[in-house]
């Protein structure tokens, strides 16, 4: 039983389709005429009684269902009219004789009127609507987008508050989008009802003729009287739905149901309603004027506007009398901590830790503050939808706030609640970046630039140009602190990659490789392997946007290890064009080399336990190694390139996890990792001219 109410309305459907074969007694067409005018009596109260079209999102299909109910019937009721000597049921013999009331002529001129209003008026409207409705809709989505990204980012809304009001966007994108389409429907139906109502007449007249052999004005007057009634009960329920229709897709101006909005902005004008009154007593006062009608609803009018204005006075006074009793009343004494926090849920508010969070002194507010014209929320936005198209990933939301404990010029940039970098920006100021050969010595404050450590001076702004002439790089405070605050972001991207991130992604790329990610992701590769990978990835600054290539280099790796490591060397090297990308300029890429001497000695130096292969390097190595990559790594800084140690594949991870804690900033790639057609410029080569025996070696 549960499972035929589940299936009811595709039964309905089906049941729908074959009303167009199979023939049906009268009765049961009563019936089922009666069930349609009910359908579309409920339909035009729902939409009149809801506050925003979503709340109706079925209506689309359900246009659909009872347009083709509807057309079944219309020729269930054409297939009896025509065989059964013009009787197709009581239902449509009454409605026929109603509105015939027996003159023919009458009947059919009132039945095309109200066909015509239907398709002229009622369905023309309501399709011009839908589709202004989902052109606007579709228009506002990418603006609408950025305002829940702005509120995100201040923190006004979370990510599920994010993620639902996106989700609703997109379902009213959909819906409009349905509607557009749907009205079509309407239309069509309009049109079928008037050729069915002219097959009737007309072919009821030849059978009733030549068939029947009854004269001609007895024919008229049982088909015709037919006729009528079938079109009346088949455009009674369709004027119905026409008119939902166009309730439904003007609901986005109102704020709640039709009913609530009606009462309310009426009753908010009394004026109108006794000028109206007063409209009409000198419409009354003319000669030849119906004075009777117009003076009783004038005097309708007028007192209803007074009783309206008489409440709008009262209410305006009680709202007077409680402001003044809440500003005569003593202010609430706000709880005490220990109070405050006898509420367990209150307590469970401070575990709560923010993946990325800026916290700036009192100075520096107005270049956060949106209300004080400050730009960071913004260029935060276009950083993170640019750090998106370049890495694959998404940053999370970035909490800002003032903090009562800093100096006025400082802020502090926090990851997962830790403190991971600060610096001290003047807002009056710019920072000029020193070159290497300035041609003049310009006044400033001293300092260092806080992203890469650039010796640099705050200056005045009138100084900025003669400092720009002497070859220095001048930035304004709001970049200084937006640069700081994004490379600690990259810096730092992989600790941000969370599981239901990476869950994310993987639903993300079912939308291009769906049977990919149900293949895969997680009956293969689970979502702890595959996170741990992408951070392998992404701490080393290798883009995760190709999805696709990485999940099947990583399933095809498993077939020979399981070590998350060995399989984030895999996948690099199926990344080959977007490592040399990244890390190419104008198709050069500039490098540090290992002599081959150098790089024997370190593959010598690997050394494997039971937890995995480790690099056991003596300093007689390690130091050699350590102070000419210091040495070469300046070159790189003078040709604006990153530096990158080039090395076998086999070493390249060992050295990658030994230099960084020496050289963040150095890139340690392989040779399968660059593609062939990229030239390959040695700013250095690594040699051992001696090497002391016996020394301590170093575990790595």
């Amino acid at each position: 039983m549960k499972r035929l109410i589940n299936n009811a309305i595709s039964l309905f459907v089906v049941i729908i389709v074959l009303f167009l074969i199979l023939p049906l007694p009268p009765m049961l067409l009563d019936v089922l005429l009666v069930i349609n005018i009910s359908l579309s009596i409920m339909i035009l109260l729902v939409t009149m009684n809801i506050s925003e079209a979503l709340e109706f999102s079925i209506f689309p299909s359900l246009l659909l269902i009872t347009t083709l109910f509807r057309l079944g019937m219309n020729v269930s009721s054409t297939r009896l009219i025509l065989s059964n000597g013009g009787y197709a049921g009581d239902v449509i013999l009454s409605f026929g004789t109603l509105i015939t009331g027996g003159n023919v002529v009458i009947g059919i001129i009132i039945f095309i009127i109200i066909v015509l209003v239907q398709f002229i008026v009622i369905t023309k409207g309501a399709e011009r609507v839908a589709e202004v409705a989902a052109r606007f809709t579709l228009d506002a989505m990418p603006g609408k987008q950025m305002a829940i990204d702005a509120d995100l980012n201040t923190g006004l809304i979370d990510e599920q508050g994010a993620r639902q009001r996106r989700e609703k966007i997109q379902k009213e994108a959909d819906f409009y989008g349905a509607m557009d389409g749907a009205t079509k429907i309407v239309k069509g139906d309009a049109i079928m009802s008037i050729i069915i109502t002219l097959i009737n007449l007309v072919a009821g007249i030849i059978i009733g003729m030549v068939q029947g052999g009854s004269d001609f004005g007895t024919v008229l007057q049982v088909y015709s009287t037919a006729t009528i009634g079938d079109g009346l009960v088949s455009q009674l329920p369709a004027l119905m739905i026409s008119t939902a229709t166009g309730m439904i897709v003007t609901r986005s101006v109102s704020e709640g149901s039709l009913n609530t909005d009606v009462l309310r902005q009426f009753g908010s004008q009394p004026r109108a309603i006794m000028v109206a009154g007063a409209a009409l007593i000198f419409l009354a006062a003319m000669p030849n004027t119906p004075h009777i009608p117009l003076l009783i609803v004038a005097v309708i009018l007028f007192a209803l506007g007074s009783y309206v204005n008489r409440g709008m006075k009262m209410q305006v006074a009680m709202q007077a009398a409680e402001m003044q009793a809440e500003a005569e009343a003593p202010p609430p004494e706000p709880p005490t901590e220990t109070d405050y926090y006898k509420d367990i849920s209150n307590v469970y508010s401070l575990l709560r830790v923010e993946p990325i969070e800026m916290e700036v002194g009192y100075s520096l507010i107005p270049l956060v503050d949106e209300s004080s014209g400050g730009k960071l929320i913004n260029r935060i936005v276009i950083f993170r939808r640019q750090y998106a198209q370049e890495m694959g990933f998404v940053i999370p939301t970035v909490r800002l706030h003032d903090g009562s404990m800093l100096g006025t010029n400082q802020y502090i940039i926090r990851i997962k609640g830790e403190e991971v970098t600060k610096g001290e920006i003047l807002v009056d100021y710019y920072l000029a970046l020193e070159p290497a050969n300035p041609l003049g010595e310009i006044d400033g404050i001293e300092t260092i630039e806080p992203a890469y450590g650039i010796p640099s001076r705050w200056i005045l702004p009138e100084n900025k140009e003669m400092a720009e002439i002497y070859g220095y790089t001048v930035i304004d405070p709001l970049s200084v602190m937006l640069t700081h605050l994004s490379e600690t972001i990259k810096q730092h991207a992989y600790e941000l990659l969370t599981r239901s991130e990476t869950i994310q992604l993987v639903d993300n790329m079912k939308k291009t490789a769906p049977e990919l990610a149900e293949e895969a992701c997680p009956a293969i590769v689970s979502y702890a392997l595959l996170e741990k990978i992408l951070r392998n990835l992404l701490m080393e600054g290798i883009p995760i946007r190709d999805m696709v290539t990485i999940v099947e280099t990583i399933v095809d790796a498993m077939n020979s290890t399981r070590d998350p490591d060995l399989i984030t060397e895999s996948v690099r090297g199926a990344l080959s064009r977007t490592i040399t990308r990244r890390f190419c300029d104008n198709g050069q890429l500039r490098v540090i080399t290992l002599d081959s001497d150098v790089e024997r000695r370190v593959v010598a130096s690997l050394t494997k336990n039971e937890h995995g292969i480790y690099l056991s390097m003596g300093p007689e190595l390690l130091q050699p190694i350590i102070s000419q990559i210091a040495e070469t790594i300046p070159k790189f800084a003078d040709l604006g390139s990153t530096p990158v140690l080039l090395t076998s594949q086999v070493i390249r991870i060992y050295m990658s996890r030994l230099l960084r804690q020496y050289f963040p900033n150095l890139c340690v790639l392989a040779f399968n990792e660059i593609v062939g057609s990229a030239q390959i410029q040695a700013l250095g080569n690594i040699s051992i001219q001696s090497a002391a025996p016996g020394k301590k070696a170093v575990g790595l």
